[in-house]
């Protein structure tokens, strides 16, 4: 369908963020990269000069499967058989999230926006294809046609996430820049000292000393003691230090990265082929872990003694041999070395993983292929997830306790049985058996138990949730199931692989904390915002709380500190970021952080999108990073890691 022209006296935006999603394994090498994705809003009105630079941010590289997978459903990417042709010219875009948009008539929160924004719009990869009825495409690995490149127009403001269409024509072609990125993958680790002094050493403002602990990610469930993180004396922050982007080889288009991890004195990021240690500080490298080939997956479970889990490739991926994710290791993030790595075997064959997590003192890895768990201090094998023909366990969700998302029956009869597993044995403590027809389900949390789907393709918007289902953990009974229509909230989850890898919500309190999507702000700028809402998972219904992220800025939860929400608020253009925390009880808010707003910097934070990018926070420390290094840049310098800092 055709697009509007763009608006008047707009200037075109630079190049940013790439889509999230993850393909199946690449069956055959594809030919040339696409075209530069789109920018996500926040970007200024202007063309930036010449200066840092950021990634744009796909999932963790694509694994293989010893055997095939079950096709996934509607809004995911195929295989792609006819590449695109060669990229076109970078189509001008709207002004970014929070530029003053052209008068429109004013709607409240949930009225549909008159033209979809930046993530709301067919990029410039071409037209959308209608896609079948759910859960009918083609084969796996069938060659789909690829619909011809085309520019399109941005419009300002409007909604970030991706519309179902979209979703599927830039996945699809990010799968085709992972197949592209599937050849040889030699390059120098990121980080080098001569790349310490940049542009984005752009913030001068002094802040004092907070308390606090490790950020990252907990169960994001249970609520457990007292808030950690207190407002300083002085909330403005400066930049700690960047993490220039690992250069991608040449012919190369894309390279996973993902995989980041916070603790009391260390900020932990995965590289090319190594997990690197920064003082969290000063940025200075504690120390490397040189690993065989790219991290695949990465639970971001931390354990008290700073130990987590990973899986990576047995070696470095060549265009013939794009390498299965089979070995499974527990890192020790003090000391930077590992403590063991194992991998499993189906039959013959050995299992390639989609995820890995840690519960209950126990590794769980999954995948299509089969699964394993193993002993986190010792790496015996504790159990085996039983298969069959019509069974397996798709994931595991950690943290608390140890959550299995099992599908069975035919692939055009699925049922998902969400079960609370015992770490040690594998036994079934609880079981709870979702509708048929639901083909993909994320664990949110494991106590209070919460899972995510998008029950027959209602959510409409490649976010993979309409609905959240709160279980009783011990009985396996459904207590509430929430409605969270994809046009009204902002949550994501991808479910199909990375099945506790959820954004924009958190759980605690025996309540879901999700972000809004962002609607008209009712102020004169006609401006874009958001809020932070509550729901009980006892009744289902909402509570009433709201925190509102302000005219311009959008809010998302990252995670809870005790019986408050940490939230991350993206920015307008002229602004820097600010972290708050949000008393679970009277949603009062308090500045923890307020990012400089020079243009370097901005520059820098605006490309590290919260739905598509890791962002840790925890001890008056703010750490951003993208999720793959890419040749997507007609810059002179990116950075895969900001670190920000209050004290």
């Amino acid at each position: 369908m055709s697009q509007p022209p763009p608006p008047p006296n707009q200037p075109p935006q630079q190049p940013g963020f790439g889509p999230p999603q993850e393909p199946s394994e690449p069956q055959t090498p594809a030919p040339s990269a696409p075209a530069t994705p789109p920018t996500p809003p926040g970007q200024p009105p202007q063309q930036p000069p010449a200066g840092p630079d950021l990634n744009k941010a796909p999932q963790p590289q694509p694994q293989s499967q010893s055997q095939p997978q079950p096709q996934p459903g509607y809004g995911y990417p195929q295989a792609p058989g006819t590449p695109p042709p060669a990229g076109p010219p970078t189509p001008p875009q709207g002004p970014g999230y929070g530029y003053p948009q052209q008068p429109q008539p004013p709607a409240g929160y949930g009225y549909p926006a008159q033209q979809p924004g930046p993530y709301g719009q067919p990029g410039p990869y071409g037209q959308p294809q209608q896609p079948g009825p759910y859960g009918q495409q083609p084969p796996y690995g069938y060659a789909q046609p690829t619909v011809p490149m085309q520019a399109q127009a941005g419009q300002p403001g409007g909604g970030r996430k991706f519309n179902s269409q979209v979703a599927i024509i830039v996945s699809a072609v990010v799968a085709i820049a992972l197949i592209v990125g599937g050849g040889v993958w030699y390059a120098n680790s990121s980080g080098k000292d001569d790349d310490k002094q940049t542009t984005a050493e752009g913030g001068d403002t002094k802040g004092g000393k907070g308390d606090g602990k490790e950020g990252g990610s907990g169960d994001g469930g249970a609520t457990t003691g007292k808030a950690e993180e207190k407002a300083p004396a002085a909330t403005g922050s400066k930049v700690l230090f960047q993490v220039p982007s690992p250069k991608v080889p040449k012919g190369v288009t894309t390279i996973s990265i993902a995989g980041s991890w916070l603790t009391d004195s260390v900020y932990a990021k995965s590289g090319l082929s190594e997990i690197t240690g920064y003082d969290r500080k000063t940025g200075t490298k504690k120390w490397t872990l040189d690993l065989p080939g790219p991290v695949c997956a990465a639970t971001p479970h931390v354990t008290e003694d700073n130990r987590t889990a990973i899986a990576h490739k047995p070696a470095m991926p060549s265009k013939t041999n794009p390498q299965a994710c089979t070995e499974v290791a527990v890192i020790d993030l003090a000391a930077g070395t590992k403590v063991w790595t194992k991998n499993a075997k189906s039959g013959t064959m050995p299992v390639s993983f989609n995820n890995v997590t840690i519960g209950g003192g126990t590794v769980a890895a999954g995948s299509t292929s089969g699964g394993a768990a193993w002993d986190l201090a010792t790496g015996d094998e504790r159990w085996a997830p039983k298969t069959s023909d019509s069974c397996y366990d798709a994931g595991y969700g950690g943290g608390a306790k140890l959550v299995a998302v099992r599908k069975c029956g035919s692939y055009d009869q699925r049922q998902l049985h969400i079960q609370n597993v015992d770490p040690k044995s594998g036994d079934i403590l609880a079981e709870y058996k979702m509708d048929e027809g639901i083909e993909y389900a994320a664990v949110v949390s494991t106590d209070p138990l919460v899972v995510a789907a998008d029950v027959g393709d209602s959510a409409g918007d490649g976010s993979g949730i309409s609905d959240f289902f709160s279980i009783d953990n011990k009985t396996g009974k459904l207590r509430a199931r929430l409605s969270a229509p994809g046009d009204e909230f902002a949550a994501r989850c991808d479910a199909i692989y990375r099945v506790e890898n959820c954004t924009g919500v958190t759980v605690g309190n025996d309540r879901l904390y999700i972000a809004t999507e962002e609607h008209d702000s009712g102020g004169e700028s006609y401006g874009q915002t958001n809020e932070v809402v509550a729901f009980d998972l006892a009744t289902g219904k909402q509570t009433g709380q709201r925190a509102d992220a302000g005219e311009n800025y959008e809010i998302f939860p990252l995670r809870m500190d005790g019986p408050n929400v940490i939230a991350y608020k993206r920015p307008p253009y002229d602004k820097g970021g600010q972290v708050v925390s949000i008393d679970g009880e009277s949603f009062e808010e308090t500045l923890l952080m307020e990012n400089p707003a020079t243009e370097a910097v901005r520059d820098v934070e605006s490309r590290m999108s919260p739905d598509y990018s890791e962002i840790q926070f925890g001890q008056g420390g703010l750490y951003m990073s993208s999720v793959y290094a890419s040749d997507f840049t007609s810059r002179e310098k990116e950075y895969s890691v900001i670190a920000f800092g209050t004290e």
